[in-house]
């Protein structure tokens, strides 16, 4: 029903002639024109020498030909290199600023999803002297205000004179990044309460899994972005003078329209945008709300959900009864390689887990990632399965946006989706930057008409039942039994919750 309801809402003009990324080809990084010396050298150093066509067609909309004219609305599929696409450029074109102020957003919604956009940047953007600031709610805010804003009393010591302490804090407080990768809450709390905090000079804003970003309210972040940024065109400021460079000491007039107006008569940059998603939204009611410039539309191909392409998908069907037994069948067919398990809920993925680490031969360390979690454990358990320390992780979809872990060869449905937008974000967690890789669906008799459906939506040609060998289940039933034996005793001894 959600789906149908999707489909009768009418799609924007400039969504109807998107520019077809799959025109697009690899190149090798030397090709890339006016690329920085330093910033080739990085790219290199990360073991970079090809750009995805993502990638190539956004440095040629902002870069190259296009000069940013218009603002991007990037559709392409997961693992398809979407961050790099959108850091590479911004860190090209501040590569030339003469002193830091805050010039580049960009929003993701997830902690983690912030921590690994932020790596990218720092790996990129440092050699070029250019600072990347984080606000995710990682450390307390306090912190956080030190690792982003200069305060007066770093400077100069701690004045008790009421009139020069105000003094400084209008003339002195400044920003110490250039580019900020934020969490909407977080962000919304420097808005509103960080002293020295602002976006008056910011020149792009990126939004990142952008249908997740518009559907859920998240604070209101984005009205609060684009109103700090677009001030009335008859309210003048006098730039401080730590921000000389950026203003040149004279009046500026920032418009709603997001034109602003600077020195000798020149137009300043506009604030230009690039969103982005591996599913974008098509709700007009959503997308306006971005207040896009012109925007060009970048799609891979003709359907709005594409999978990787070498990704492999099948089925695998089995009585609810004995999912788990199957699923353990299916890990020991795996023979150890690194793989993430999805599951419906927080709730099933914790129980999940418990289950598996029941069985006691398994030979395979399992840990989970959910938000029943804290932040820290969670960030914990990622850094250690990105460093190969145990090979399954079992996952609610709090994994499915935008994360990115080297080696994952496989991804499992524990749980089928119901929406093809979400098959596709999980089984965008493997064959990411044109490696392979596959995904398996756990489904009963009943559910498979069902999924049929889901994949047609995706463009996926075949979908083959995955076949596990009798043998191997008979062998394991008894094994089973015992760790539905000793779960039980474990949850029967484990306090209850006032949900349960």
């Amino acid at each position: 029903m959600e789906e149908q309801k999707k489909r009768s809402i009418p799609v924007l003009p400039w969504m109807r002639d998107p520019l077809d990324l799959t025109l697009f080809q690899q190149i090798p990084l030397h090709t890339l024109p006016s690329l920085h010396p330093k910033l080739k050298l990085s790219l290199e150093n990360m073991g970079i020498s090809n750009l995805f066509p993502v990638q190539v067609a956004v440095w040629q909309e902002t870069v190259g030909p296009g000069k940013f004219h218009r603002d991007l609305c990037v559709n392409s599929p997961t693992g398809s290199g979407k961050t790099l696409a959108y850091a590479l450029p911004i860190v090209q074109l501040l590569s030339t600023r003469v002193v830091t102020c805050l010039r580049a957003l960009v929003v993701v919604p997830t902690r983690d999803l912030a921590f690994q956009v932020k790596r990218v940047f720092d790996a990129i953007a440092s050699p070029l002297g250019l600072r990347v600031g984080l606000a995710a709610g990682q450390s307390s805010v306090a912190d956080e205000i030190s690792e982003l804003v200069y305060s007066p009393e770093c400077e100069f010591g701690i004045s008790y004179d009421p009139e020069e302490v105000a003094f400084r804090v209008r003339r002195r407080l400044r920003s110490k990044v250039d580019i900020l990768v934020a969490t909407p809450g977080r962000l919304m709390d420097h808005i509103n309460t960080t002293k020295g905090f602002t976006l008056e000079h910011l020149q792009y804003l990126v939004v990142d899994e952008t249908d997740r970003l518009l559907r859920e309210a998240y604070q209101s972040w984005l009205p609060a972005v684009l109103e700090s940024v677009q001030l009335n065109e008859d309210n003048t400021f006098e730039p401080s003078d730590s921000f000389l460079p950026c203003s040149m000491g004279v009046l500026t007039t920032r418009r709603r329209c997001g034109v602003e107006r600077g020195f000798k008569d020149k137009p300043y940059p506009r604030l230009a945008k690039i969103v982005l998603s591996a599913t974008i939204t098509q709700d007009p009611g959503r997308l306006v709300q971005l207040e896009l410039h012109h925007p060009l539309f970048l799609r891979a191909g003709p359907m709005r959900y594409r999978l990787p392409e070498n990704l492999q998908s099948f089925k695998l069907i089995c009585e609810r009864k004995v999912k788990p037994l199957y699923l353990v069948a299916l890990l020991k067919s795996l023979e150890g390689e690194k793989c993430i398990i999805f599951t419906k809920s927080v709730e099933s993925t914790h129980r999940l887990c418990k289950l598996l680490n029941c069985f006691g031969d398994l030979q395979i360390d399992i840990k989970e990632y959910s938000g029943l979690q804290h932040q820290r454990v969670r960030s914990k358990t990622l850094n250690n399965f990105r460093k190969g320390e145990f090979q399954v992780l079992v996952s609610s979809d709090a994994m499915t946006r935008g994360m990115d872990v080297e080696g994952v060869r496989n991804v499992i449905n524990y749980d089928m989706p119901k929406y093809v937008k979400t098959y596709v974000h999980r089984a965008g967690r493997t064959a990411r930057a044109g490696q392979t890789g596959r995904c398996f669906t756990l489904m009963s008799n009943d559910e498979v008409r069902q999924f049929k459906k889901l994949m047609q939506k995706a463009e996926a040609s075949s979908c083959p039942e995955h076949i596990i060998q009798s043998s191997l289940i008979e062998a394991l039933h008894s094994t089973y039994e015992s760790a539905l034996k000793k779960f039980k005793e474990k949850i029967s001894k484990a306090p209850k919750k006032a949900n349960d």
